[in-house]
C-alpha cells in the first residue's frame, strides 16, 4: 500500500475594518473649521458696521458744529450792523 498525500490549497482571507473613528474625527474637524470661518467672517462684518456707525456719528457732530458756527457768525454779523 502506497501512501497518497493530497494537498488542498488553503486561502486565508483577512479583512481589516476600521471602527469609523477616523471618519468621525474628520467630520468633526471639518465642522469646526466651517464654524470658525463663519464667526471670523461675521466678526469682520461687525467691525465694519461699528466703523460705519462711528463715522456717521462723527459726521453728524461735524454738521452740528458747522451749523452752530454759521449761527454764531450770523449773530456776530448782525451785532456789528446795528
Amino acid at each position: 500500500m502506497a501512501d497518497q498525500i493530497t494537498e488542498t490549497p488553503h486561502t486565508t482571507v483577512i479583512e481589516r475594518r476600521g471602527s469609523g473613528g477616523a471618519v468621525l474625527i474628520g467630520i468633526v474637524l471639518l465642522l469646526a473649521v466651517l464654524i470658525g470661518g463663519y464667526f471670523l467672517l461675521n466678526q469682520g462684518k461687525n467691525d465694519n458696521l461699528r466703523t460705519d456707525a462711528v463715522t456717521q456719528a462723527a459726521k453728524q457732530v461735524g454738521d452740528g458744529a458747522q451749523k452752530v458756527g454759521d449761527s454764531a457768525q450770523k449773530a456776530a454779523d448782525g451785532a456789528t450792523k446795528n
